[in-house]
């Protein structure tokens, strides 16, 4: 019996970075992979783990993975999760099915049925159309993106690094994609915008160009009326964070929370009887992103006391379980 038990919890692979996620997604393209998006203070989470450690057992051919949605944000953030527990389905590295919920019926009915059908997932033209909407969502998610290889704090080319420096000397805030994070999209992009080189940039979704485009631009002082929400964006910010004493940002309302992370925190705010505005970040892509480099902080929700962060959800519950949370909400401290 105990060796029966631990054969099924070597079956569901728990998952602990975005990198071994993006690795898992691949290794396993070519079967049924099922994630299971949990957080260990969700008892219905626990229970769900036992039912998929069954389901292992039965559907040996079936990949099934746990994942933090709190430890690994970039995943969360990437496939929207707004509650736990929350399935995703994939197949050939494709997203194929969702469950909402602690639906362990349900949940085994869609294993099964996927295993039979095979689940193919869309055909080319399908999944072209597909592609193109992931790339103009891509391109419009900050109001100045940059696809480079590597990162700002990295880049891992030249060009890009000349690019990340220009941007940075004119002091324009902008939101960038590594390339070499996604094969699909780097390959995608060149023919989407019939750009074949990198790095690129884009304002307001239109492409204006690559590095030797920028340089003309620069140096006829065009770069910086063709870039000019940074800065606004910034004031934006400051002002939207002091907007009230206590401002919350999160998905959804104080009426109605949209994930189950931010309907928590405002179950703590509640309880403390202490007056807060919020903000929804899914009415605002351009302060939901910004925010996140304004702040040097990744995830929703983000809680803000006279205009300084003090922090997520973790943060929030550790400040309260230490008696520490009132005082900094009336700005005692």
């Amino acid at each position: 019996m105990a060796a029966g038990a631990a054969e099924a919890a070597a079956a569901v692979v728990e998952v602990g970075s975005a990198g071994q996620f993006e690795e898992l997604l691949r290794l396993k393209a070519k079967c049924l992979l099922v994630v299971h998006f949990w957080a260990p203070w969700a008892p219905q989470c626990t229970q769900m783990n036992d039912v998929m450690a069954e389901l292992a057992k039965e559907h040996p051919q079936v990949s099934f993975v746990k994942l933090e949605a709190e430890a690994v944000p970039e995943v969360s953030e990437e496939y929207e999760i707004c509650s736990v527990p929350t399935f995703l389905f994939f197949k050939n590295s494709q997203k194929i099915d969702q469950l909402d919920g602690a639906h362990a019926p349900e949940l085994t009915k869609k294993v099964k049925r996927h295993v039979s059908s095979g689940s193919f997932p869309p055909s080319a033209s399908e999944h072209l159309e597909d592609l193109n909407l992931r790339l103009k969502k891509l391109t419009h998610a900050a109001p100045c993106m940059l696809f480079m290889k590597g990162t700002p704090q990295e880049p891992r080319c030249g060009f890009s690094k000349q690019m990340v420096e220009i941007l940075h000397k004119h002091n324009i805030q902008f939101s960038s994609f590594d390339i070499f994070s996604d094969e699909e999209v780097r390959q995608g992009l060149k023919t989407y915008s019939n750009w074949p080189t990198y790095p690129q940039l884009y304002v307001s979704g239109e492409l204006i160009g690559g590095l030797d485009i920028i340089k003309e631009l620069e140096a006829s002082k065009e770069l910086d009326t063709i870039c000019p929400k940074a800065p606004k964006l910034e004031e934006r910010l400051k002002v939207l964070t002091n907007q009230a004493s206590v401002m919350l940002f999160m998905k959804g309302s104080k009426q109605e929370a949209k994930c189950g992370f931010s309907k928590q925190i405002l179950e703590i705010l509640n309880s403390t009887g202490v007056d807060y505005e919020t903000f929804d970040i899914l009415e605002d892509e351009e302060v939901r992103q910004g925010l996140k480099a304004f702040s040097n902080w990744p995830t929703y929700p983000q809680l803000y006391v006279k205009g300084e962060l003090v922090g997520g959800l973790d943060i929030v519950k550790e400040l309260k379980e230490n008696g520490e949370l009132l005082p900094i909400l009336r700005g005692e401290n």
